[in-house]
């Protein structure tokens, strides 16, 4: 079979330990070295095989001016490289990728994302995502936002504490059921610490390959058939935060309007309610299997954790448990901007 010259497909993912705390530095080279590698010998490449490189990072996060340039440590200085990087989740820096290969510039991509959470107090450091105008002065952290979020859900009906804590109960390694979730204290009302995604510091990769050098890199690849991205304004007070509307834009575009036939869904849902507002927005039907990985609620990388959607729902068509795929990334205050991306095989 022979597939179209821009047809793009996920090749190969992997990703670091995830881990509650490293001891190394915040520009993520320690813990992307080992993955690089891990991709090289997956497909039999080096780094001279890949033709675009593109990464997704936060110098707030890192606490230094334009850590994502000494991250290119891990990949070295020869041979030199076509790079680019984008100030937020890497999925986004995928979506940058996956065009450089439609436009013909490049035949196959290695995107990678990192983050080291406990570097600094994340609750506190994503306040600078806010309005920096009237909002982010009142340094509301993002644990008080999300749970204004989840207590105007609660107010208007749309879901409940058990609603939420059933989604968490579903998550690998929450533990306990439902009764007991609700039990435990609040971290900040309504939420709960099985509510909230961990601190988690890690990284990830992707490799894209278009056509036939997919084919020849991966027995079994996963084909983007659609990627699309939304944004919903940044006015927190301008918008229902109990609805998503750019994440039902993005699923519109790439699915236009059936989600019948995914057999798994991963949704970057760092919040247990927002993953019930994720499903409803994207309209996903009850036999999809939603977060089989444990999601971002198991494991929260900063800023490779929406890559790593995509990686896992491509991990499942690559080894053969999945056909059709949905996977979804956000970025921002209480899913502001989301991406949808549908992987198949074929």
């Amino acid at each position: 079979m022979t597939d179209n010259a821009t047809d793009i497909a996920v090749v190969g993912f992997a990703h670091a330990p995830h881990v509650p705390e490293t001891f190394g530095t915040t520009n993520g080279v320690e813990m992307l070295v080992p993955i690089f590698q891990q991709l090289y010998t997956q497909l039999g490449i080096t780094k001279s095989d890949i033709d675009f490189w593109c990464s997704g990072s936060s110098d707030y996060l890192a606490g230094r001016a334009f850590s994502f340039i000494s991250a290119i440590d891990a990949i070295g200085a020869v041979p030199p490289i076509n790079e680019s990087h984008v100030e937020m989740d890497a999925a986004w820096a995928l979506y940058e990728a996956f065009v450089k290969l439609r436009s013909g510039q490049a035949t196959t991509a290695l995107v990678y994302g990192f983050g080291k959470s406990s570097a600094g107090t994340l609750r506190q450091v994503l306040t600078m995502q806010l309005d920096p105008y009237l909002v982010a002065p009142l340094w509301p952290d993002s644990l008080s936002i999300a749970g204004l979020q989840a207590r105007a859900g609660l107010d208007s009906g749309r879901w409940t504490e058990r609603d939420m804590a059933a989604v968490a109960a579903g998550i690998t390694g929450a533990g306990g059921d439902i009764k007991s979730l609700l039990g435990t204290p609040y971290v900040a009302d309504p939420l709960r610490a099985h509510d909230v995604a961990p601190i988690t510091d890690g990284a990830a990769a992707v490799v894209l390959a278009v056509g036939d050098r997919a084919r020849e890199l991966c027995e079994r690849p996963a084909w983007i058939t659609g990627m699309a991205h939304r944004v919903d304004t940044g006015q927190l007070g301008a918008r229902d935060l109990t609805v998503s509307p750019s994440t039902s834009a993005a699923a519109q575009a790439v699915t236009g309007g059936d989600t019948s036939g995914f057999d798994i869904a991963e949704l970057h849902a760092p919040f247990s309610h927002q993953q019930l507002i994720l499903a409803e927005a994207i309209g996903l039907k009850p036999e999809t299997t939603v977060n089989p990985s444990g999601g971002a609620l198991a494991a929260n990388p900063m800023f490779a954790a929406g890559l790593e959607r995509i990686g896992f729902a491509a991990r499942a068509i690559m080894a053969g448990t999945a056909n059709r795929a949905l996977a979804h990334a956000t970025s921002g205050p209480v899913l502001q901007q989301n991406l949808v991306t549908v992987l198949e095989n074929r």
